[in-house]
């Protein structure tokens, strides 16, 4: 999996496991992700489970990045020609975005998943949901997909704390996440935790804690997210009171290799910030200069002279 020499760790050019990484090792060529907009909702904001959503989440569901097409196929292609504007090559992984997208009815889901599935190109699926919404039909459809194609399903987390967690209306327990990546890795089913960085009330032990948890609990992926501040989030309340402490860039770059240092050396590191457009993000504005944050990150796991899984026990 990596290159190793007198203890250091290196997944191709990088002292963590990354997508990029991953992806290449097993496609064999580059894949990139297509950020899909399928029209769903979320029981945290049609008051299955709660109101008005994640307090940091954008008013597209944190799906900011997908297409605009209201058909699931040409938005597919709108994203991907604007892809290959970086990329001239690769395969494509459909990646379901925005909202809570096992949030519908079986045959729904199946159509709209079936439906980019037989897209040239496509080698797989990414689904971004909540644990809470994995009822026993959708779990069966899940594996079902799951022996036909790669697919991983994304849980956000978020934090393991349930004060923190009531503080920005997650709306479940943190048994309902065990119990979800229990059911998953069940049917061999990939999962990738989302955790933020930075949140309210949050320092570092408390943020340490959550990786940690993570860390032990069987998830193959894992994605670390600053918190951003956007317009019309929720969120804006807080910051507006004064109760919002944002990490500088140096804060962060220390945390992430903090983080990854107690990850195991299997798991793959999706993510190491965040994205927002510049449109609406109100802080931290030094994360718009997302490849000096990267560079700076890689820098700091040399200066530190360490590598994924150092402190991992």
């Amino acid at each position: 999996m990596c290159k190793e020499g007198d203890g250091l760790k290196l997944w191709g050019d990088k002292r963590y496991y990354s997508l990029n990484y991953f992806l290449r090792q097993k496609f064999g060529e580059k894949v990139f992700k297509i950020s899909l907009d399928a029209g769903f909702t979320c029981p945290n904001r049609d008051g299955t489970a709660g109101y008005g959503g994640c307090i940091f989440c954008s008013a597209r569901g944190s799906g900011d990045f997908a297409g605009t097409k209201e058909n699931l196929v040409e938005q597919f292609f709108e994203v991907k020609e604007m892809m290959h504007k970086k990329w001239k090559e690769g395969k494509y992984i459909a990646y379901f975005q925005a909202y809570t997208n096992t949030y519908a009815p079986v045959e729904v889901l199946r159509e709209k998943y079936e439906t980019v599935l037989n897209i040239d190109g496509v080698v797989g699926l990414a689904i971004a949901t909540r644990p809470d919404c994995l009822p026993e039909d959708v779990l069966d459809l899940l594996d079902e997909i799951n022996k036909k194609t790669y697919l991983w399903v994304e849980l956000g987390l978020q934090t393991i704390h349930e004060d923190t967690a009531k503080l920005i209306n997650r709306g479940y327990p943190l048994e309902t996440y065990i119990k979800a990546i229990e059911e998953l890795k069940k049917r061999n089913i990939d999962v990738v935790t989302h955790v933020i960085l930075g949140l309210p009330g949050e320092d570092k032990k408390r943020i340490l804690e959550t990786v940690d948890f993570v860390a032990h609990t069987n998830t193959q992926g894992i994605k670390l997210h600053l918190l951003h501040l956007m317009k019309g989030t929720r969120l804006v309340e807080l910051y507006k009171r004064g109760e919002l402490k944002f990490l500088s860039m140096d804060e962060y770059v220390d945390l992430i290799v903090d983080c990854i240092e107690r990850l195991p050396e299997d798991m793959v590191v999706h993510r190491l910030t965040g994205d927002s457009p510049r449109s609406l993000i109100i802080e931290p504005l030094w994360s718009l200069k997302k490849w000096e944050v990267l560079n700076a990150i890689d820098k700091r796991f040399e200066e530190r002279d360490t590598w994924q899984g150092k402190y991992f026990k």
